[in-house]
């Protein structure tokens, strides 16, 4: 038994003792489970299963302070009402605000901060990664890591767009069916009933192989199959609220439509749609790489990291990891948005712990 083994453990032990000591039980309960864990993992894998609980504990603890350093910065930034919401954040939404705005600052400058161009080829294919070249080059000899900045420009841009237009159809109509009725509401709803009969990646296909695969295409494609599910939720939402009494009230005034659903059923329905804007961002943005990983979605030489998974997956079988950077990156971007979303219902909502 070596000198790490033995740290590990008189870690994890006095980290126990010493939580249960100040009464802290929660934070007594992880360590402790942890503690059992270890012992059962150090049996099974030996040290090299303590060491990546080591590392993995070492990701968490600095993901957590990252989390907790930006929740404090943007407090100082915003005025106080805003600070006042956001210093009640938890760290999971601060983590994901983090990511989305890492993201964003890549997408946006990505010219400035790319050392190479997105489609230019400076040395041999799969050269590995020097002191010019961080991740080393793709099949053509291009960079990796200028790809993958500008992938954050091309991937997350056209999954945005693609998102807000599905949601501003899908909502707009779900709102006129709820509040119309009759003809107009059943019209509609058989329509998004055929239209979601229909698996969403066949349909995509269908349609690209029939239409072509532009970037305009592919992001009006996107929006007319995933409006459907926009449109079911906000029909349903704003179907709940048209009944009530203010509604009723608002119509014996003498008010249009378009007032009904700007001042009473719309703000009355914000926290589910808020969800949804978010859920369905995630969808689309896991179908915009999908297509280009199939080779019907963001066409080359643009960067797009669906398309860079599956022209460098060839290296996974030699030991490397670069391909899976990509769809790291698109994992992580999915996360972060959902710890947003959850955030962002629990506060529209009203719900209390």
């Amino acid at each position: 038994m070596n000198a790490f083994i033995i740290g590990y453990y008189a870690f994890l032990i006095a980290a126990s003792c010493l939580a249960a000591y100040l009464g802290k039980k929660q934070v007594f309960l992880l360590v402790f489970t942890m503690t059992l864990a270890s012992f059962l993992m150090g049996i099974i894998g030996g040290e090299k299963a303590l060491w990546a609980v080591t590392i993995g504990a070492g990701i968490l603890l600095l993901a957590a302070g990252t989390s907790y350093a930006f929740r404090e910065f943007i407090v100082v930034l915003l005025p106080e009402n805003g600070a006042k919401v956001m210093r009640t954040a938890p760290l999971t939404a601060s983590f994901g605000l983090f990511v989305i705005m890492v993201y964003a600052i890549a997408g946006i400058f990505s010219p400035l901060i790319a050392p190479f161009g997105e489609s230019e080829v400076i040395t041999q294919a799969f050269a590995p990664a020097d002191e010019t070249m961080l991740l080393g080059a793709d099949q053509l000899g291009r960079d990796m890591f200028s790809r993958i900045v500008y992938g954050a420009r091309n991937t997350v841009g056209i999954a945005l767009l693609a998102t807000t237009l599905a949601f501003v159809l899908g909502a707009f109509t779900g709102l006129v069916a709820a509040t119309k009725g009759g003809i107009l509401d059943q019209a509609l709803s058989r329509a998004v009933d055929v239209i979601m009969s229909i698996p969403s990646l066949i349909f995509s296909l269908l349609l690209l192989s029939i239409f072509g695969t532009s970037t305009t295409v592919l992001i009006i494609i996107i929006a007319i199959i995933f409006a459907p599910r926009v449109f079911r939720l906000t029909r349903a939402v704003a179907g709940d609220v048209v009944v009530m009494d203010y509604i009723e009230a608002a119509r014996l005034r003498g008010e249009g439509m378009w007032y009904l659903i700007r001042k009473e059923i719309l703000p009355n329905s914000k926290a589910p749609l808020i969800a949804e804007f978010g859920l369905e961002f995630c969808f689309v943005f896991l179908l915009v790489a999908g297509l280009s990983f199939l080779g019907l979605g963001i066409q080359p030489p643009t960067a797009d990291w669906g398309s860079m998974v599956r022209e460098n997956a060839t290296l996974i079988s030699y030991g490397e990891t670069t391909p899976l950077i990509p769809a790291g990156a698109i994992a992580l971007l999915t996360v972060s948005v959902n710890f947003v979303v959850d955030w962002m219902l629990y506060r529209s909502s009203g719900l209390k712990d």
